[in-house]
């Protein structure tokens, strides 16, 4: 039986939404999305229904109004992009539905920067990370305070986005990992590339979501400064 898509309303500003909840969820898993992108994205709407299929929830929002995304300086306003997905947050906590699930962030480009930033924001609600081609070096010192475990997904032809996720896992204290997919460049494009990041995504949430989390620290030294190459 496949997920249930419904347009929503999220927060303060009335961002327009899609949440989609597969039978008997396990997780939820909230995205955001990289600058000049939408909720719409196509990648992120085929790595959605991979967590579906997987028994995740998902909603994909837009993290800016329409007029909003049309200043550049506000597509890569990070901490206004960090707010507005915390209010999503709040927005799902006050779900009965929502509220009792397992949550996890999915960030592309800068969106990665924002989940980081929500994630150490909201350290006792945040159960886990993904950043997909991210720029998590954006979120700055934030990531010495994320306790959610994180998953760095680039790809091994995106050379200078790969060095920035490498420093900037240095400065995450949490359990984290660097998945780099052979082949792939920035978009992951590629044939197999992005089935490649879903099935990721997909195993460090089911991991994760499915793990008691006290929001401590427990960063595992053998994944913590060393790329993974999956």
């Amino acid at each position: 039986m496949e997920a249930r898509p419904e347009i929503v309303d999220i927060g303060p500003a009335r961002l327009e939404g899609e949440l989609a909840l597969p039978p008997r969820p396990q997780g939820l898993v909230l995205f955001a999305h990289g600058s000049g992108s939408t909720r719409n994205s196509p990648r992120n709407a085929r790595v959605a229904a991979q967590l579906q299929a997987h028994g995740l929830g998902t909603l994909r929002f837009d993290l800016l109004q329409t007029a909003e995304a049309a200043e550049r300086d506000r597509v890569f306003d990070i901490d206004r992009l960090a707010q507005r997905l915390v209010q999503a947050i709040h927005w799902a906590d006050s779900r009965p539905t929502l509220a009792r699930l397992p949550l996890g962030l999915f960030g592309a480009s800068t969106g990665a920067a924002a989940a980081l930033r929500a994630a150490a924001a909201e350290p006792d609600r945040v159960g886990a990370v993904v950043s997909r081609g991210g720029r998590p070096d954006l979120a700055g010192r934030a990531l010495e305070r994320v306790r959610a475990p994180t998953l760095l997904i680039v790809g091994g032809r995106d050379l200078d986005v790969l060095a920035l996720n490498q420093e900037a896992q240095r400065h995450l204290h949490a359990e984290s990992r660097l998945s780099i997919v052979p082949g792939a460049t920035h978009l992951f494009e590629e044939p197999g590339a992005l089935e490649h990041v879903a099935h990721l995504a997909s195993d460090w949430f089911i991991t994760h979501l499915s793990t008691p989390f006290h929001g401590a620290d427990h960063a595992h030294p053998e994944t913590a400064f060393r790329p993974h190459a999956a």
